[in-house]
C-alpha cells in the first residue's frame, strides 16, 4: 500500500430498522470519512460514497493515502514562571510535562534546550515544535471505524453474544467486517470481527460468499453476483422508476416516507401488481389508501381524476418469474384490513357526530386547561366572535367549531388518528350538516404544516383560526411556551398557521383584539395568565421568519415591523411599497434624515406642538414647510385609497428641501421659542414620513 487507493468499509449485519437505515448510512460514511481526514489521509478531491442496504452499512472513499504525510506540530508546553526554579533551571511540572509529551507522540526524551520561548499574551511561555510522524492507515482506520459505530445514531442497542462468548452491543449483530484500500485488506477490527475481503449477497438470490476484487468493484460485484443495489439512493430510484412504469396510465401515490422505509426492507427490489375487491370503494378512500401504506407499505393508485383504484403496488425482495404466491399472499393480507377499515366506517355512522359531543367531557385536553369539552366550547365561542368581526356566518362557525372535534371518538379515527379531521368531514355530510361545517372539520386543521393549504371555505377558515388562537394563548398563558428546540404543543406551527390566513386571506382583524378576545376565554382558570405581549413577540419573531422566505430584507421588514401593526392584511403592500421607496435615489438621504430626527425628537423632554409659519426665520425652513404643505396632502390621499407605494413615493419630492434645512438650519437654537417651532416642523414631517413604515429602519 504506497500510494493512494480507493478505500472501501463494510459492515455486514442482520436485518437493520428500516426506519432508521438512511440515517444510519449517512452517519457511517460521514463519521468515517471526517475522522480519516483529520487524520490525513485524505486528499482535497477524495470523494466518499455511502451504502446502505437492510443488511450492510458501507462507505467507499477516493484518493485514501496508506500513510499521513508526516506533520510539523509547535505545542505550548507551560508558562516560564511555573517551567523555572528559582535557578533558572527545570522545575518538576515542566519535567513532568516534558516526559508525558514525548510518551504521547513517542518522541525521545525532550530537554530545556530544544525548547523555544516566545511571548504568549502577557507573558513568556515555552513551545515545542517536532514533527509528527505521518498515520498509517491502518491506524486510522481502525480509530474511524471505533468513532463511527460509537457515534452512529442508534435508535437502541441490541446486546448479543459473539461466537467466542463475548458479549457486543451495536444496532444489530454484525457478522462479517470487510475493508479493501485497493485490492489490500486494512487490518483493522471492530465488534468481534476482523476485517477480509468477503462479504454475502442477496439472503435468497445469491448462494455463496462474495469474494469483492478491489474496493472500486465492490458496488457492480454486489449488483453483478449478489444481487443487491447497495446504494440507498440508487436502489430508492429504480423503486420510483418501476413504480411508475407498473402504475400504467394510473397515477401511483409514492409519499417520500413510504419510498424511503420500503427501499430499507429490500436489496434487490421488483414491483407486482395487486388488486382488491371493487366493492372496498366504498369506503373514504384516505382510510384505505392510509391502511395500505401504514400497515402494510403498499403503493396505492388512483385514476387521472385522483380516485382510487382496486390494485395496487407491492415492491418485493424477490425476482422470480412466477410471482403467483407473493401476489396471491398480499392481496389475502391486505383484505382483512381494509374488511376493518370498512367496519369501522359504517359502524361510526350509526352515531352522529353530535351526539358524540358531550363525551369529549371524558377526554383530558389539559390538566391545567380541562376537557376537549371545555375546549371546544372555548374554541366554539371564539370562532362565533371572530365570524360576527368578519361579517361571516356566525350560526356555522359556532356549529363548525362545535362538531371539529367530535371524530377524536369515532373507531375509524382511534384506528388511524392521522384521518382526524378527515372523518369528520365525511360524517358529518352523512349527518347532513351544512357543507361548510363539514369542511371545517378538516380544514381547521389547515395549514398543517409548511406550505400546506389554507382553508377555502368561509366557515373552515374562522374555525381553523379560532382553533389555533385557542392553543397558542391557552397552552402559552399556563407557561409552557417553546424553550430553545423544544415545542411539544407546536406553537410555533400554530402560529405561523395564524399569521399565513391573516396574511394570505386578507383578514381585516385586530391582533390584540383577537388575542385579548381569546385569553378572556379562560377566565376562571385559576393556572392561566393572559400572555397578549408576549404572544405578539412570538408571532412577530415568526413573522420575521415568513417574509424574508418571501424575499424582503431585513432592514425592510423592520422597517414595517417598528410601526407594530395591528393588522397584518396589508403588510405584503407594506412592504413591497417600502421595497420599491429603497430603490429610489431620494431613499437613503431621506431614511439617513429620518434617522437623524428620531434621534433628535427621542432628546426632547416637552412634545412639539404646531408649526408657527411665522416664526420660520431662514429660508431652508421656509422652504421645507412650504414643500411640507404641499406635499403632505398628496401624501394622506394615497394612504387613505390604501396607496402605500404614493404615500412614499411623495417623500422623494422633499429631498433637497430636507436636505437644505440640515444643512443651513440650527435646530437646537439658543432661542427657545424658534426651537420648539424647528422641533415642531420636523415632528410633523416624521408624522408625515413614518405613515407607511419607519423609513429610518432603512438607513441601518
Amino acid at each position: 500500500m504506497t500510494m493512494n487507493q480507493t478505500l472501501l468499509v463494510e459492515l455486514l449485519t442482520e436485518e437493520l430498522p428500516p426506519k432508521a437505515l438512511a440515517k444510519l448510512g449517512d452517519a457511517f460514511a460521514a463519521a468515517i470519512t471526517d475522522s480519516l481526514n483529520k487524520a490525513g489521509l485524505l486528499e482535497a478531491d477524495s470523494r466518499a460514497t455511502a451504502y446502505a442496504t437492510p443488511r450492510r452499512l458501507a462507505v467507499s472513499i477516493s484518493e485514501v493515502r496508506a500513510i499521513s504525510p508526516d506533520k510539523t506540530i509547535r505545542e505550548k508546553v507551560l508558562p516560564v514562571s511555573v517551567a523555572l526554579d528559582a535557578a533558572g533551571h527545570a522545575s518538576a511540572p515542566l519535567i513532568k510535562k516534558l516526559a508525558a509529551l514525548a510518551t504521547q507522540h513517542g518522541l525521545p526524551a525532550i530537554e530545556l534546550a530544544q525548547l523555544e520561548r516566545a511571548a504568549d499574551g502577557k507573558a513568556d511561555s515555552f513551545f515545542h515544535t517536532f514533527i509528527a510522524p505521518g498515520v498509517p492507515l491502518a491506524a486510522g482506520l481502525q480509530h474511524a471505524l471505533q468513532e463511527a459505530c460509537a457515534k452512529l445514531p442508534i435508535p437502541k442497542l441490541m446486546s448479543y453474544q459473539r461466537p467466542d462468548g463475548s458479549t457486543v452491543q451495536f444496532v444489530r449483530p454484525a457478522h462479517k467486517l470487510l475493508a479493501l484500500h485497493g485490492s489490500q485488506v486494512v487490518p483493522v477490527a471492530i465488534l468481534g470481527l476482523t476485517a477480509g475481503r468477503h462479504t454475502l449477497g442477496h439472503r435468497f438470490l445469491a448462494h455463496k460468499e462474495l469474494n469483492i476484487e478491489s474496493a472500486g468493484s465492490y458496488a457492480q460485484q454486489l449488483e453483478r453476483d449478489g444481487k443487491v443495489i447497495a446504494g440507498f439512493a440508487a436502489r430508492k430510484e429504480q423503486i420510483r422508476a418501476a413504480l411508475q412504469e407498473k402504475s400504467g396510465a394510473d397515477q401511483v401515490l409514492m409519499p417520500d416516507a413510504l419510498l424511503d422505509e420500503v427501499c430499507a426492507l429490500v436489496e434487490w427490489p421488483v414491483v407486482y401488481e395487486c388488486h382488491f375487491e371493487p366493492a372496498f370503494l366504498a369506503v373514504p378512500q384516505e382510510c384505505l389508501i392510509l391502511t395500505m401504506q401504514t400497515n402494510q407499505k403498499y403503493f396505492a393508485l388512483t385514476d387521472s381524476a385522483g380516485k382510487l383504484r382496486a390494485r395496487f403496488l407491492i415492491v418485493s425482495n424477490i425476482d422470480t418469474a412466477s410471482p403467483e404466491h407473493i401476489i396471491g399472499g398480499n392481496e389475502r393480507v391486505v383484505r382483512p384490513r381494509l374488511s376493518d377499515a370498512k367496519f369501522f366506517f359504517e359502524q361510526d355512522q350509526k352515531k352522529t357526530l353530535a351526539s358524540r359531543i358531550p363525551l369529549l367531557a371524558n377526554v383530558v385536553y389539559h390538566n391545567k386547561l380541562g376537557s376537549q369539552k371545555e375546549r371546544t366550547d372555548r374554541v366554539q365561542a371564539l370562532a362565533g366572535s371572530i365570524a360576527a368581526m368578519l361579517g361571516a356566518d356566525r350560526a356555522l362557525a359556532e356549529r363548525g367549531a362545535l362538531l371539529a372535534k367530535a371524530d377524536l371518538l369515532t373507531d375509524m379515527v382511534g384506528e388511524f388518528p392521522e384521518l382526524q379531521g378527515i372523518m369528520g368531514t365525511y360524517y358529518a355530510r352523512h349527518d347532513g350538516e351544512p357543507d361548510e361545517v363539514a369542511l371545517a372539520a378538516s380544514e381547521h386543521y389547515q395549514p398543517r404544516f409548511a406550505g400546506d393549504a389554507l382553508p377555502q371555505s368561509s366557515t373552515g377558515t374562522v374555525v381553523a383560526l379560532a382553533d389555533k388562537l385557542e392553543t397558542l394563548v391557552g397552552i402559552w398563558g399556563i407557561g409552557l411556551h417553546p424553550t430553545g428546540d423544544k415545542d411539544p404543543f407546536a406553537l410555533r406551527r400554530h402560529a405561523l398557521g395564524v399569521l399565513r390566513i391573516l396574511i394570505e386571506k386578507r383578514l381585516p382583524l385586530s391582533l390584540s383584539q383577537l388575542l385579548d378576545g381569546t385569553a378572556a376565554q379562560f377566565a376562571g382558570i385559576a393556572s392561566f395568565s393572559a400572555p397578549t405581549a408576549d404572544v405578539v413577540g412570538f408571532l412577530f419573531d415568526r413573522l420575521r421568519g415568513l417574509l424574508r422566505e418571501r424575499g424582503f430584507s431585513g432592514n425592510e421588514i423592520e422597517a414595517v415591523l417598528a410601526l407594530a401593526p395591528d393588522r397584518l392584511d396589508d403588510i405584503i403592500e407594506r412592504l413591497q411599497a417600502v421595497q420599491d421607496f429603497a430603490a429610489l435615489a431620494e431613499s437613503a438621504s431621506l431614511a439617513a434624515a429620518n434617522k437623524r430626527i428620531t434621534n433628535i425628537l427621542k432628546k426632547t423632554e416637552v412634545a412639539p406642538g404646531a408649526v408657527d409659519g411665522a416664526r420660520l426665520v431662514e429660508a431652508a425652513e421656509q422652504a421645507l414647510y412650504a414643500a411640507l404643505l404641499r406635499v403632505s396632502p398628496q401624501a394622506e390621499q394615497a394612504l387613505a385609497r390604501g396607496d402605500f407605494g404614493g404615500t412614499l413615493t411623495t417623500l422623494a419630492q422633499l429631498r433637497d428641501e430636507v436636505d437644505g434645512f440640515f444643512n443651513g438650519v440650527m435646530v437646537m437654537a439658543d432661542d427657545l421659542a424658534l426651537r420648539n417651532n424647528r422641533l415642531a416642523l420636523l415632528s410633523q414631517l416624521h408624522r408625515m414620513m413614518n405613515q407607511v413604515a419607519d423609513i429610518s429602519k432603512l438607513a441601518q
